[in-house]
C-alpha cells in the first residue's frame, strides 16, 4: 500500500466518521515503530476537523499488513486502549477510531492519538551514559508493575477479556499451541519437546492482573528523561503477572532489558518484588521464561508462513539460537 492509496483511504474513512469532507491531513508518513502492524503518522487539521482548535491533532494510523509474525485483533486493541484510558495507568495513547473490518482502510485499522517521544530499542544499552540507561530500566521496571496493579475489573476489561483464574500458564500454552499448529510447515522436533515439558510443569496462577504480552524498550516512547507512552498493546491479555515479567527476563530479550554488570536479571527481579510487595517463585517464573523462547520459536514459524505466501517481504524460521536456547531451558542435551 502506497502513500498515496493511505491518503486517500484516510480522507473516505475520516470523512464518514467526522461526517464532512472539511479537514486537511498533512505530513503523512510511514514510521517504523512497531514490526508486526502499519503504522502511519499523520496530522489532522482540527480547526476544519475535529480537534480543540488549538492547532492540528497529531494521529498515528496502525493497519494490519497482509502478513506478519501473529495474527491479532485492531477491534479488542481499540477496546482495550478505550478502557486504559480510564485507568490509572499513565502511559497509552488515546484511541480515535477503528475500522474493524477493514471497510475503509482495506485491512482492519484504527487512529490513535500520537504521543510525544521517541522509539528506541537499544535503550538501555544504546549510547546513553550509564546514568541514564540505569534510570530507564528502573523506570521500564516501574512501568510494568504499573500495567500489573491497573483495575482490570474497574475499567471494564472483564467485557473484554476471559478470566482463565488459576489456568493462565496453560490458556497461554494452548493459545500458543493453536497458533503454531495452525501455521507450522516443518516439524520442529525441540518445540514439541518444549510442549510436553511445559504442559508437565505450568504453574498455578496466584492472581490475575493485565498482561501486556510483549513488553520492551521498543514498545514505550520516550520524552523529556521520561517514559511517555506504552505502545503495542494487541497482544495484551488477562493473565499471570508473571508471564510478562518471564518475557523480560528470557535469556532472548537480555540486550533489551538488562545492562550486564549493573542491571542484571536478579536486579530487575528484585525492583519488580519490591514495587509489587510480592515474592516472585523462581520456578515459576522459570517456567514463564521458557513459554517465552517457545512463543519466540511460534512466532517465527507464523512468519516463515506468511513469507512463503507472499504476505510478507521477510522471512523468518525458528533459529539454531531460539530452539538451543528452549533445550537449554527444558534442561535437554543440545546435539
Amino acid at each position: 500500500m502506497n502513500h498515496d492509496e493511505i491518503r486517500q483511504q484516510l480522507q473516505r474513512f475520516l470523512g464518514a466518521q467526522l461526517g464532512h469532507h472539511n479537514f486537511v491531513i498533512s505530513v503523512l508518513r510511514k514510521i517504523g515503530v512497531g514490526r508486526s502492524r502499519q503504522n502511519w503518522m499523520f496530522e489532522l487539521s482540527p480547526s476544519l476537523g475535529d480537534g480543540d482548535g488549538d492547532g492540528p491533532e497529531s494521529l498515528i494510523l496502525r493497519r494490519d499488513p497482509d502478513g506478519g509474525l501473529v495474527d491479532t485483533d485492531r477491534a479488542i486493541e481499540f477496546k482495550v486502549l478505550q478502557a486504559l484510558t480510564t485507568s490509572s495507568l499513565r502511559t497509552p495513547p488515546l484511541p480515535r477510531w477503528l475500522d474493524a473490518t477493514g471497510e475503509w482502510m482495506g485491512r482492519p485499522s484504527l487512529i490513535m492519538r500520537s504521543e510525544p517521544g521517541t522509539c528506541d530499542y537499544g535503550l538501555l544499552n544504546g549510547g546513553l551514559p550509564l546514568e541514564e540507561r540505569l534510570k530507564y530500566a528502573v523506570l521500564l521496571c516501574g512501568l510494568l508493575h504499573e500495567v500489573h496493579i491497573a483495575d482490570w475489573r474497574e475499567i471494564g476489561l472483564s467485557d473484554v477479556f476471559d478470566d482463565p483464574g488459576t489456568n493462565a500458564a496453560l490458556h497461554q500454552l494452548h493459545t500458543w499451541i493453536d497458533i503454531l499448529r495452525r501455521d507450522q510447515l516443518e516439524p520442529f522436533p525441540e518445540v514439541e519437546y518444549a510442549i510436553r515439558w511445559l504442559d508437565e510443569r505450568a504453574p498455578i496462577c496466584e492472581r490475575t492482573v493485565l498482561v501486556h504480552g510483549d513488553f520492551k524498550p521498543g514498545n514505550v516512547l520516550v520524552h523529556d528523561g521520561e517514559i511517555s507512552a506504552l505502545l503495542d498493546w494487541e497482544l495484551a491479555h488477562l493473565g499471570d503477572p508473571l508471564e510478562d515479567l518471564g518475557w523480560v527476563t528470557q535469556p532472548m530479550r537480555g540486550r533489551e532489558h538488562l545492562i550486564a554488570d549493573h542491571w542484571e536479571r536478579e536486579d530487575l527481579i528484585a525492583e519488580y518484588e519490591r514495587l509489587s510487595m510480592r515474592p516472585v517463585d523462581p520456578h515459576a517464573l522459570a517456567w514463564w521464561q521458557t513459554f517465552s523462547t517457545f512463543k519466540t520459536a511460534v512466532m517465527q514459524v507464523t512468519g516463515l508462513r506468511a513469507f512463503l505466501e507472499e504476505r510478507s517481504d521477510e522471512p523468518y524460521r525458528p533459529t539454531r539460537r531460539v530452539l538451543g536456547t528452549l533445550l537449554r531451558q527444558t534442561g535437554a542435551r543440545e546435539d
